[in-house]
């Protein structure tokens, strides 16, 4: 088990890396997770000890909100002086997510409509 999250930890930091490296403006967290997805793409299976590392993190998820909301209490002057910029921001990227997510589902169903009329 400790094997697995040094293997997360590690996927985090080669993303880390690689951001710094190439000065891309991508969250390192964000591309490491990337690399890992690619590589069990290439493995073809996920190993039960991962999955199960995995699923440990995600049941206890909403303790890794704490210290954002922390820091979100930290610094409400900013917010209360930025609030417009960051509720535009937020409108725009939800509405964003809601269609793309909405695009890619339509587009999912009518690939399997087709997988099974065998077109």
């Amino acid at each position: 088990m400790l094997e697995m999250i040094a293997i997360l930890l590690l996927y985090q930091l080669m993303g880390e890396v690689l951001v710094v490296f190439f000065q891309w403006p991508l969250p390192g967290p964000v591309l490491g997770m990337a690399l890992l997805f690619l590589t069990l793409l290439l493995k073809g299976s996920i190993p039960p000890s991962l999955e199960q590392v995995s699923r440990g993190l995600l049941e206890n998820l909403s303790l890794l909100f704490v210290p954002a909301g922390v820091g979100v209490m930290t610094h409400l002057a900013l917010l209360d002086k930025h609030w417009t910029a960051l509720t535009f921001a937020l409108v725009l990227s939800t509405v964003t997510t809601l269609g793309i997510t909405g695009w890619t589902m339509q587009w999912l169903m009518r690939r399997q409509d087709q997988s099974e009329t065998g077109s």
